[in-house]
């Protein structure tokens, strides 16, 4: 069994914004294995079904970014998932906008809401980030929260398309295999 982790905010209120890109792609997901996540439980909202031969929990913790840690761990305790099998979607400025990154373990960075996974799963379990660039001369949090530009929108749809078919690939055949497919080479 997989876990597939989107981190975000609630939608209501933070749809449109950068720090939602986890949730995009389980909702890219959700769609394409039609797989409703219509279950409030876990801190979170959820559901499962089949990818790939594989059965899927995709969730969407509802506690706000810098808490998520909470969300995943009730459900992983209850349903006793191995790190190796949770994958965690996210937003990343250390990214180029447009460029996704997967990776098997490390470290949170400044990302809150991942400060907030590690601190309940440790570092080593794999994760996609999704590359949304730093702002230039605005304040963090009004740039991951406020509202996404038109000229970002189409290059973030095709990020998290990328995304949502990089998490496909780590279920079908491998975090490894996944990494060398879609880790782009620097330079």
């Amino acid at each position: 069994m997989y876990l597939i982790v989107g981190l975000g905010n609630p939608e209501e209120d933070y749809g449109n914004t950068r720090h939602n890109m986890g949730f995009d792609t389980v909702n890219k997901i959700s769609k394409e294995y039609n797989i409703e996540i219509n279950k409030k439980k876990f801190k979170g909202l959820y559901g499962s079904g089949i990818i790939e031969g594989e059965k899927v929990i995709l969730l969407k913790p509802q506690t706000y970014m810098n808490l998520s840690g909470e969300s995943i761990k009730e459900i992983v305790d209850f349903y006793k998932i191995e790190n190796n099998n949770i994958i965690v979607i996210y937003d990343d400025m250390d990214i180029d906008l447009g460029v996704i990154k997967l990776r098997k373990k490390g470290n949170p960075g400044s990302h809150n809401g991942m400060k907030s996974v590690v601190k309940y799963l440790g570092t080593e379990f794999p994760r996609v980030r999704i590359g949304i660039g730093k702002p230039e001369d605005e304040d963090f949090i009004k740039y991951v929260i406020g509202p996404i530009p038109e000229e970002e929108k189409q290059i973030l749809d095709k990020s998290t398309s990328l995304a949502k078919d990089a998490v496909i690939e780590i279920i079908k055949s491998g975090v490894d295999n996944a990494m060398n497919k879609f880790n782009k080479k620097e330079g």
